[in-house]
């Protein structure tokens, strides 16, 4: 019989390195090592461990060190080993969790990712945040993976400026030159960048920008999107 614990809470003592929010009336900590070694103790196989949001509120940096320490063959795993077999691209949404996304794909380098919505988080009203292109550092260090390409997709809701948003095109150049146009592939978030743009909006700053040159153009609005898939519409 495989026992699996449905919930269990481990933590680092109460230490400025990672403070907790309140102090309850538990253990002075209990670390993922000693939760394994009491499940050792007793026999259980597996357990699903629950960031103490008590201590550490939205942050689960502790539960992510935890995990990598004592990996427990997570279901996702399987579906990215799946997906290696059968040669599909998996997709993955990591805005707000890059270095999440990141471990992810470095753990298996052999399955081929599409990184949606240029992992950057993307507002569904306008207007955009105060510093939008915040997180582009990781999404550049991310290209490093060459068993990943990325969705330039709802960029137009990125921009603090008016249609036909001049102030996407600094960032994107950054990302163009970091993954390569044949492992970026455009895409308009259309509808959920609804409130931002009309279908056309989202399109035609891509067909008309003189940023970028006719075969830059047909990669990355096609062709990156076509490789990436193995697949291509067939013209009527």
């Amino acid at each position: 019989m495989t026992i699996i614990d449905s919930q269990v809470h481990a933590y680092e003592a109460n230490t400025p390195k990672r403070p907790w929010h309140n102090v309850p009336n538990w253990p002075d900590h209990v670390t993922g090592d000693e939760m394994v070694a009491a499940m050792d103790k007793v026999g259980i196989d597996g357990a699903i461990f629950i960031s103490a949001f008590s201590m550490y509120r939205y942050d689960a940096s502790y539960a992510v060190e935890v995990q990598r320490a004592h990996p427990n063959d997570p279901g996702l795993d399987r579906i990215l080993r799946a997906a290696v077999k059968h040669d599909l691209p998996v997709n993955i949404l990591c805005w707000g969790n890059v270095d999440v996304g990141t471990a992810l794909i470095d753990r298996h380098p052999d399955t081929r990712f599409i990184i949606d919505h240029l992992a950057i988080l993307q507002p569904r009203t306008p207007p955009a945040p105060p510093q939008p292109w915040a997180e582009l550092p990781k999404v550049l260090d991310l290209a490093k993976r060459k068993n990943a390409v990325i969705k330039v997709s709802g960029a137009c809701t990125l921009s603090r400026e008016a249609y036909p948003f001049p102030d996407i095109w600094d960032p994107l150049a950054r990302v163009f030159d970091a993954w390569g146009f044949d492992r970026c592939l455009w895409g308009t978030d259309w509808t959920r960048a609804y409130a931002v743009v009309n279908y056309e909006q989202a399109v035609e700053p891509f067909l008309k920008t003189d940023r970028l040159s006719d075969s830059e153009r047909a990669m990355l609005m096609g062709g990156a999107c076509a490789k990436a898939y193995r697949w291509s519409p067939k013209k009527v």
